[in-house]
């Protein structure tokens, strides 16, 4: 449009809050996702546990049912945060199989078509642009983890009592905060891959390299040199670790989650794991910090 027919009109309309202006990006990511049958299948599947953890549950404060079928009541049902940390760790796998399909062509996509100045040219920050991007998994990641955790949580509480509520408050804050866990770390690495690997199949690759070989390669290390500190390359062991502690779980033959099992006598201290932990975030954010940028400097 020419500049002297003087018939330009700036846009009037509504504008998306501040706040939540990062929620944009999610919203059109989810409906391209949305065109994914498999996808769609694999989430919606995913509630299968937890539907089928609720209805032990309703048994085991209703063991009247089983007597109206004829058959014996269960002994032992006792569920308690063993029970919990088992169904936290049963969906965070079926979290990181949904990540390693999705995270991996969240930002590929952009950087290979130089999208990024098309964003970053407008009210739009690098910060908001990966928190758009996490968004897009961690909404979906909540979803399948600590969601359905808590609603299994109220529920026993409902049929449990007032008692039993009071003297296990720490269930639900350690599905919170574990499921929390799971979901950053996870959400960070598959958009570090997706920025520095622009093929699809090559980062979800490496996501399952992280998660399978590494911790294969660190079981090695302590054969090898009769040691327990090559644990520290193994995802599930840290992350196993830490649920153990957010749970006060203890280690009998072998304490953990499905998936994310602590060997006994294999421990090393929870600072570590922490600290491990961190610090592949903060490189993940440093990796992301190098490649998410509106121009590109060749040289």
């Amino acid at each position: 449009m020419a500049v002297y027919k003087k018939t330009y009109r700036p846009y009037g309309g509504h504008l998306t809050p501040s706040w939540s202006r990062f929620l944009v990006v999610a919203r059109y990511a989810y409906e391209d996702l949305r065109r994914s049958r498999f996808l769609s299948f694999f989430f919606f599947a995913s509630f299968l546990y937890p539907l089928g953890c609720a209805f032990t549950i309703y048994l085991r404060y209703n063991l009247g049912v089983l007597d109206a079928f004829g058959m014996a009541p269960p002994k032992n049902l006792a569920i308690e945060a063993p029970f919990y940390l088992m169904f936290l760790g049963f969906q965070s796998m079926l979290a990181f199989f949904l990540n390693a399909f999705i995270g991996p062509g969240l930002v590929a996509p952009d950087l290979a078509n130089n999208a990024l100045p098309l964003y970053l040219s407008r009210p739009f920050s690098r910060a908001e642009y990966v928190l758009g991007k996490m968004s897009v998994l961690a909404i979906l990641m909540s979803l399948m983890t600590w969601f359905p955790g808590l609603a299994l949580y109220a529920l026993q509480a409902y049929l449990a009592g007032f008692q039993w509520t009071m003297s296990n408050l720490r269930i639900p804050t350690a599905l919170f905060a574990g499921s929390w866990i799971w979901i950053l770390i996870l959400s960070l690495l598959s958009l570090a891959m997706s920025a520095w690997v622009k093929w699809k199949p090559v980062a979800g690759a490496l996501l399952f390299g992280i998660f399978f070989v590494a911790s294969g390669f660190g079981a090695a290390i302590n054969g090898v040199l009769k040691t327990k500190w090559g644990h520290l390359m193994n995802m599930s062991h840290l992350i196993g670790s830490v649920w153990v502690s957010l749970f006060e779980e203890p280690l009998k033959r072998g304490a953990g989650a499905i998936f994310f099992r602590v060997a006994r006598g294999e421990e090393i201290p929870i600072w570590c794991c922490w600290a491990s932990l961190i610090c592949l975030c903060l490189f993940c954010l440093y990796l992301l910090d190098r490649k998410i940028r509106g121009v590109e400097v060749i040289r």
